[in-house]
């Protein structure tokens, strides 16, 4: 028999993380767009971004209808937080708004899901793409980063709100993804993580 799953988390209701998720206001609004194969991820921290913020909106899919429309939102200047060439300093698209605040659209996924994301919704090529700063290390001890600076979906929203937002701080959000590892790594044994993601 499967385990209940609380609908909102969609974790096991005996590691329910609802208590932990903030609900954080900004006034940049964050469109997630997340490839189908992150759904079912133990982690997905996509959603629990989308969960915390009072601002964001999550959408599921390879192409994506109405996706012209929801980056034509009014009073919005969106951009792709996505790096590579042709990136700009997240701080330099924020300076030249002149007070228009942002809707940083995301792509969820491995970086060749989200490569697939830009190749089939053209409409996602064409925005101006925004890039946090180097040298960022992820919390996520249970995946060796595929590249330095390399962070998971809810990271990178929290280091690019924590930008565009300045001085506010959206740390809060990181609370239920901090527990999801700690209870992987319980789940695991203390020794097996050692052993298996401690080594140089």
């Amino acid at each position: 028999m499967p385990r209940p799953h609380c609908p909102r988390c969609c974790r096991p209701l005996d590691h329910c993380l609802c208590a932990l998720i903030p609900r954080l206001d900004s006034h940049t609004r964050v469109l997630i767009l997340q490839h189908p194969s992150e759904v079912g991820h133990a982690l997905n921290t996509a959603r629990l971004a989308a969960l915390g913020l009072g601002n964001a909106e999550l959408r599921v899919g390879e192409v994506l209808e109405g996706l012209p429309q929801l980056l034509a939102q009014p009073g919005y200047r969106p951009c792709l937080l996505f790096p590579g060439e042709g990136a700009q300093p997240l701080a330099q698209f924020a300076e030249a708004g002149q007070g228009t605040p942002p809707l940083l659209v995301v792509p969820d996924g491995t970086w060749r899901k989200a490569r697939k994301l830009l190749h089939l919704n053209p409409a996602l090529a064409a925005l101006p793409r925004v890039a946090l700063p180097q040298g960022l290390s992820s919390r996520y001890r249970l995946r060796k980063a595929p590249m330095p600076g390399a962070l998971s979906s809810i990271e990178a929203i929290v280091q690019a709100l924590d930008i565009l937002e300045a001085p506010a701080r959206f740390d809060a959000l990181l609370k239920p993804f901090e527990a999801l590892i700690e209870g992987q790594i319980a789940a695991m044994g203390e020794e097996i993580f050692r052993r298996n993601h401690l080594r140089d």
